[in-house]
């Protein structure tokens, strides 16, 4: 083995493999990722991509991307564009060619005729109702059909009348004859095929019935030559079914499947079903928007490919389902962005100040860095005058001792610049504060206050140097740890997952910003900043426009849930 990495080396799965190649049960690692083009790619998605194609890569072998396209009703060609999208963006390029289910149609039937031929399947015409209650329970054993006995050659024209249309919707489907005592449900007679008269975004009209994916997924890895299956533990079952359909049809390749738990994160939804009555009932806005752990909906709050594939190598691959603290997933945003954001200033609720013994006509060019800690990033300049905008969190008009930051009569520094003191407020006739009037040290740049303790620091923009720009504060959707085990799942939505404000950001790094903001749309690339005091920010790509900026929230300075833990205690 070449290029072994600690990255996907040590779990149960690589050990798997490991054995396999001990035992010369393949010469060359061939997996795949097969979607189904009903929804974009989540968060979950991309541990099984991850997996797949750094588990190929470790291997020097290979990855296959699969459209399991086997149902035209919920399918669209959009999906198809969005996940190849999703696959290239985090970084990985699939094996030669895209590969679809439907490809493989007329294998699939022909596959399925042998099995008729073998007496191994038959044309039933039960209801699905009625399916469902002849199939029993996990304490009570299912029962025939009373079309199971057909003769092979009734099934045979049946199924070939299914294929020409001669059925409505339910009136027939194929089932494999197994056993409908089973331990497993799954292998009481399943259905093969289904009749489905809806147009398919790749086949078009050619077909009006549909292989159920238990019966095309193992084919389609057999065709493509796949030696190692991945799936999820919700398919343990399937296996049996899996490997009796390669048993007793005519395939030389039988890969071995392989389950490990899904993921599950706190405060996500994650099924594809539930995010679509999101959407459909406006909770949400689409599949990219960012309060969901769709892969265009992190992106668009400002993820990075590098923080989820990080995200995915520390959750690693078990067999065991566990529930994964949302605040690893920001911690390794977090993390990234630490290194790499621009810091800047951006006021968000903005309050006036009037710094009353500087000349209007006073202006002051500071330098300042764009990272403290790395100078190879450069500097920016940021302008000071009299008339300047801070946070309204940052001034408190009543008296408050332990309130450490603008107050009247105290002083507070200026980020980057002076000592300032309030003296003074101006109300309008509703009562609400127009501008704070204060005196300004010009002798405190860069100097500590004679016998005084440092006063704190905050930030602010000069309304010469201020660009208007909204702000977008994405929090947790939804405000219970596991809202996806809940049937009721929408009454347990967070009411404040989106908060927006209308402030300021610098104008020299506005204009910087509109430069550039065409090609990082049509890149999908971004520019991330550090709005000092606030949190890390990202331009929103879609809605952002030349004269209009949009900041979406990726993350907090510190986790905001691990703080009111701390505080609790």
């Amino acid at each position: 083995m070449k290029n072994k990495t600690k990255k996907y080396s040590n779990n149960f799965i690589h050990n798997i493999i490991e054995e396999d190649f001990k035992k010369n049960k393949c010469v060359l690692l061939h997996t795949r990722f097969p979607p189904e083009p009903n929804g974009y790619l989540h968060i979950g998605h991309a541990k099984s991509i991850c997996l797949n194609f750094e588990l190929a890569k470790l291997y020097n072998g290979f990855c296959n991307l699969r459209f399991d396209d086997t149902n035209p009703i919920k399918e669209n060609v959009k999906y198809v564009k969005a996940i190849k999208n999703d696959i290239k963006w985090l970084g990985y390029q699939w094996n030669k060619k895209i590969y679809y289910t439907s490809e493989y149609f007329s294998k699939l039937y022909k596959f399925a005729k042998e099995l008729i031929k073998k007496n191994l399947a038959y044309v039933d015409q039960l209801t699905k109702e009625q399916i469902r209650e002849y199939r029993g329970t996990l304490i009570t054993s299912g029962k025939n059909s009373p079309y199971r006995n057909r003769s092979i050659k009734e099934n045979l024209r049946l199924f070939k009348e299914m294929k020409k249309g001669y059925f409505n919707e339910g009136e027939a489907c194929l089932r494999a004859k197994i056993d409908m005592s089973s331990p497993y449900i799954i292998m009481r007679d399943p259905v093969l095929y289904r009749i489905i008269f809806s147009q398919h975004h790749q086949t078009k009209n050619q077909w009006c019935i549909y292989p159920m994916y238990d019966f095309a997924h193992c084919i389609s890895d057999s065709i493509e030559g796949i030696t190692h299956s991945f799936c999820t533990l919700e398919f343990q079952d399937n296996k049996c079914l899996y490997n009796w359909i390669l048993k007793n049809i005519s395939v030389t390749n039988h890969p071995k499947q392989y389950e490990f738990a899904r993921l599950n994160l706190k405060y996500s939804i994650l099924s594809k079903r539930k995010i679509s009555t999101l959407i459909e009932k406006k909770i949400i806005n689409n599949w990219d928007d960012p309060r969901i752990q769709t892969i265009s909906g992190l992106r668009r709050k400002g993820y990075t490919p590098s923080s989820i594939r990080k995200f995915c190598e520390k959750i690693g691959i078990t067999k065991q389902n566990n529930l994964i603290e949302f605040s690893m997933l920001e911690y390794c945003i977090r993390n990234e962005l630490n290194e790499e954001a621009i810091r800047t200033m951006a006021v968000l609720e903005p309050i006036k100040l009037y710094l009353y013994n500087i000349d209007d006509q006073y202006q002051e060019t500071f330098v300042v860095p764009n990272h403290p800690k790395r100078p190879e990033l450069g500097t920016h300049e940021i302008i000071f005058t009299n008339t300047i905008y801070i946070e309204k969190q940052d001034f408190k008009e009543t008296y408050d001792q332990n309130y450490k930051r603008l107050k009247i009569g105290e002083e507070i520094r200026l980020r980057y610049a002076y000592i300032i003191k309030a003296e003074k407020i101006e109300k309008d006739k509703n009562g609400n504060i127009t501008q704070i009037i204060c005196f300004c040290d010009l002798n405190t740049l860069g100097k500590k206050p004679i016998n005084k303790k440092n006063p704190a620091v905050i930030h602010w923009i000069s309304k010469n140097n201020s660009f208007a720009s909204e702000f977008r504060l994405y929090d947790k959707l939804f405000n219970i740890d596991n809202p996806e085990q809940e049937k009721n799942f929408l009454s347990f939505l967070n009411p404040n997952s989106i908060v927006i404000k209308h402030g300021f950001i610098e104008k020299k790094i506005s204009e910087k910003i509109q430069k550039k903001i065409k090609s990082f749309k049509i890149q999908q690339t971004n520019l991330f900043f550090q709005f000092e005091r606030i949190g890390y920010f990202c331009i929103d790509l879609i809605d952002s426009k030349k004269n209009k900026l949009i900041f979406n929230r990726t993350v907090s300075l510190r986790d905001k849930w691990k703080i009111k833990k701390e505080k609790n205690n």
